[in-house]
């Protein structure tokens, strides 16, 4: 099971293992404070598809084209994810306030047909 959740929500013993998967550190939170596993920056949108997305000059329809098309580059770290969350819960960790359109939630789906 691959499940999504935010970075500033409470950890639970349900969430598994815990991969952050935003590029930069999230604002207001302590590297000693967030109980994660590991911080997967290879999965996640490149620094230039993020600053179209967070500017507007792209809309939600456009970045997840383009970021699905980045992450195929990444296929590798890909399958590695999805063949753990075949074994246990894996939740992806993000920082986002937009919880119907992120990086995350198009992480998942693509996770999902690996």
């Amino acid at each position: 099971m691959i499940q999504c959740k935010r970075v500033y929500e409470q950890a639970v013993p349900d969430d598994g293992y815990r991969v952050l998967v935003d590029r930069l550190w999230p604002r207001g939170v302590k590297k000693t404070d967030l109980v994660y596993d590991e911080w997967c920056k290879a999965l996640t949108p490149s620094n230039e598809l993020r600053k179209a997305f967070h500017s507007e000059t792209i809309d939600f329809t456009a970045f997840s084209k383009a970021y699905r098309e980045e992450l195929a580059q990444h296929a590798n770290e890909g399958v590695r994810l999805a063949t753990l969350a075949r074994r246990q819960t894996v939740t992806l960790l993000f920082a986002a306030k937009n919880t119907e359109q992120n990086h995350a939630l198009i992480l998942v789906d693509w996770l999902r047909h690996l």
